[in-house]
């Protein structure tokens, strides 16, 4: 009882709007369609609701706001303006100052005409690419395509439409032929070498070690290779054209499978999203991935589906799950019918990909059978007992590392998971906890927590890790809508690891990932690598269930609502909103010059800073400022690192390009030019930092067992092997060594004054 009462302070305002919210909705039990305008109003009112009343800072529903999810909303729609007419987006616009007031008035004019109008148009647009591409293009004209189309106008004519999709599919055509005109040249010059000769430039190339079964198979694929005859230019430009066709076909098989609760949840995502650019819908199957994502499980039969057509194909089974220990499914087998336990079989062909899904998933324990059509052909019933699937991507995961006599361990954490309805399940605060124990027993001197890429997740996760490198203490502070603070402690005075730590961060290490960089900054517990800056996202989401607000309905889910209820301070008062954290060491990375942080969305919510918390900074780290200035002086003599911040410059200028010739020579003559600049930054690709990666003792048992884990985790530490950030983590690890200090000392001696103060 305690605990509830403790919630309902926490988090009263929330707590007052769900009932509010009952009251006024329990009495409302419309009837259930798939289609249904009514659910659409009832979704508008609950998102107008739960905005203004559970935001941290709502908005004013009016003609400015209104025009911020109109231009969202068709920005959304047609994105690169090939189905919109200018007249259609000049009728659009009437509504441009109204949608605030039809949001209010849960009025579905402007959604209904706009959806009328892009299934038109959509439809009309079927016959443009198969007209277009039913003809050879002529390459050489002198024409030529603008991709930036946010500032390109729309169409005035269904003329200059179609004139704009020729343009577009030449350009994709353009380019698929030239590539294939380069492998048709490298496949006639090849013919002149021996097929040792081509073996050994593959093992280079590949930089691995061959197995006899697959220097055979490369051995008789290059043998047939060289029997067959060489393509016209003729034929390529065909074939061209067709893997044309078929892209597009592809893309309006994707389109047609979405239907009008689909379009309205990009509109309900407009509205959504001008609050903040974290504040979301989430339709009912979204909601679902989205808890997949958090949990990193689900119940089913572990494997990933794909539609191909009107096919739905298994693209890759999950390594431990029941698909995968019965050995009967394959990756490439096509889903012909489903059926349940005793149940009849029912056809899936032409299904909806989410609605294979939704028949193939099921509880834990329960028996589905799925009729199959082989890879060779045959036809045949599987049997599948469905379990709880892991999925092992979403996990942490370690290795070992030997360097100079010492070693290391790196730990990786893609994300901050838990499940939300399960405390005994697996987290990424328990997993790490497990990985540190593991690194200590295999003897470590130093760890590296890498969360480069990592986006966030679960709050209490990352409070708990943190607590695993210092004594107890606060990690982050919490402000919410009204003002009050609140600090998060580790309470735990244990310290599972309390030797050298680096954290390595990226641009795209955004909220969880930032809270424990900035953590271990504040504490001087662990020294910050990476990108100049992590993305920049400050703020804490919560999930609203839409359901729970409506008794009695029969409209099937309503979705939920993923909304910003606060914003976290580092312990220091700073805030990580726009500015993330700053890298102690700053490594060029190649995305260094693109505009990519939450700084560069328009409606991210503001910076501002509190009172810092009390705390202490680490005191067992004697030569912390040594190790970063040694880091620092690396980064600048580094040649490689000066290539990677050359190539990022390079990559910003590419990224304006947005005009292309049509013509077959000046492309030519264009993509030549890239080419002899990318051999530049070949050696980018080709770098190894010579340090072997291994798995810990645990983990090599069960890799014997299991091909499919051994292969991600060897495809791991071969990706290991040839970054450079790890190794310069590692660098720093050795400078943190206790008998690093005096060595340390005197190199430092011996540089100017500017760099120790850098």
């Amino acid at each position: 009882m305690n605990k509830i009462i403790q919630f309902m302070k926490r988090n009263y305002k929330v707590v007052l709007l769900i009932l509010a919210l009952c009251v006024g909705l329990w009495s409302f039990i419309p009837r259930q369609d798939k289609n249904d305008p009514e659910k659409d109003k009832l979704l508008l009112e609950l998102l107008a609701y739960v905005l203004e009343k559970g935001h941290y800072s709502p908005l004013q529903f009016d003609d400015k706001f209104s025009k911020g999810v109109y231009k969202d909303y068709i920005d959304a729609l047609d994105p690169s303006k090939r189905f919109f007419l200018q007249s259609d987006i000049d009728e659009f616009s009437k509504y441009e100052l109204k949608i605030d007031d039809q949001i209010l008035n849960k009025e579905l004019t402007f959604f209904d005409l706009t959806y009328t109008r892009l299934m038109q148009r959509m439809e009309e647009s079927k016959s443009y690419y198969k007209d277009i591409l039913d003809e050879p293009f002529d390459y050489t004209i002198n024409e030529e395509f603008n991709t930036d189309y946010e500032k390109l106008p729309y169409a005035k004519s269904k003329k200059e439409l179609i004139e704009k999709w020729r343009k577009q599919i030449k350009l994709s055509t353009l380019s698929t032929y030239v590539d294939k005109q380069k492998l048709e040249e490298d496949k006639i010059k090849n013919r002149s070498k021996t097929p040792e000769q081509k073996l050994e430039e593959y093992k280079t190339k590949m930089g691995s070690k061959l197995t006899p079964e697959l220097e055979k198979k490369f051995i008789e694929n290059n043998a047939k290779i060289d029997n067959e005859e060489p393509k016209t230019n003729a034929e390529l430009e065909e074939e061209s054209r067709e893997s044309s066709l078929k892209s597009l076909n592809d893309y309006y098989n994707v389109i047609k499978d979405l239907d009008r609760n689909d379009w309205f949840s990009v509109f309900i995502n407009a509205i959504a999203t001008r609050f903040d650019p974290h504040t979301s819908y989430f339709a009912a199957e979204e909601k679902e991935r989205f808890d997949v994502s958090m949990s990193g499980k689900l119940e089913g039969i572990g494997a990933r589906l794909q539609k191909k057509n009107d096919f739905t194909e298994i693209s890759e089974l999950i390594s431990g799950g029941p698909a995968w220990r019965g050995k009967e499914l394959e990756a490439g087998d096509v889903i012909l019918k489903v059926a349940q336990a005793d149940g009849e079989p029912i056809e899936v062909v032409g299904m909806r990909l989410d609605d294979v899904v939704k028949k193939i998933k099921g509880p834990k324990g329960t028996e589905v059978k799925l009729t199959v059509k082989k890879t060779d052909g045959t036809i045949k019933v599987i049997s599948i007992i469905r379990d709880e699937v892991e999925i092992e991507e979403t996990y942490a995961k370690s290795s070992v590392i030997e360097k100079d006599g010492n070693k290391y361990g790196i730990i990786y954490l893609p994300k901050f998971y838990i499940d939300f309805e399960d405390k005994n399940s697996r987290d990424a605060a328990k997993d790490v906890a497990i990985e540190v124990k593991k690194l200590k027993e295999a003897g470590v001197k130093g760890i590296i927590m890498d969360v480069r890429d990592n986006g966030g997740g679960s709050l209490k996760t990352v409070v708990d890790i943190a607590g695993l490198f210092i004594d107890k203490g606060p990690i982050v502070q919490v402000k919410s809508a009204d003002g009050r603070k609140e600090v998060l402690y580790d309470k735990d005075a244990t310290v599972q690891w309390d030797g050298p730590l680096v954290i390595m961060q990226n641009s795209f290490s955004a909220s969880a990932s930032e809270i424990l960089a900035a953590a271990m900054q504040d504490y001087k517990r662990a020294i910050v690598i990476g990108s100049k800056q992590s993305y920049g996202k400050g703020t804490v989401q919560n999930i609203i269930d839409f359901n729970q607000f409506v008794r009695g309905s029969n409209m099937g889910d309503l979705g939920a609502l993923k909304t910003t209820i606060q914003k976290f301070y580092r312990i220091n008062g700073g805030s990580t909103q726009l500015e993330g954290v700053s890298s102690d060491v700053v490594m060029p990375d190649r995305y260094a010059y693109l505009k990519m942080g939450e700084r560069d969305i328009e409606n991210a919510m503001p910076w501002d800073k509190i009172e810092p918390a009390q705390y202490s900074t680490w005191n067992k780290q004697s030569n912390f400022d040594l190790a970063i200035a040694n880091s620092k002086q690396r980064m600048q003599n580094n040649p490689q690192m000066k290539l990677i911040d050359d190539n990022a410059k390079w990559l910003d200028e590419r990224n304006k390009v947005t005009v292309y010739s049509l013509n077959i020579d000046k492309f030519k003559a264009e993509q030549k030019k890239l080419e002899e600049t990318n051999k530049k930054y070949k050696s980018l690709a080709d770098y190894s930092n010579q340090l072997p990666f291994t798995a810990l003792p645990d983990e090599l048992e069960m890799m014997k067992k299991d091909n499919f884990l051994k292969e991600k985790k060897e495809s791991w530490f071969e990706s290991l092997s040839k970054d450079i950030y790890v190794e310069e983590a590692l660098h720093i690890l050795d400078d943190l060594q206790p008998n690093a200090k005096k060595e340390l000392t005197n190199k430092i001696k011996v540089k100017n004054d500017k760099l120790i103060k850098s």
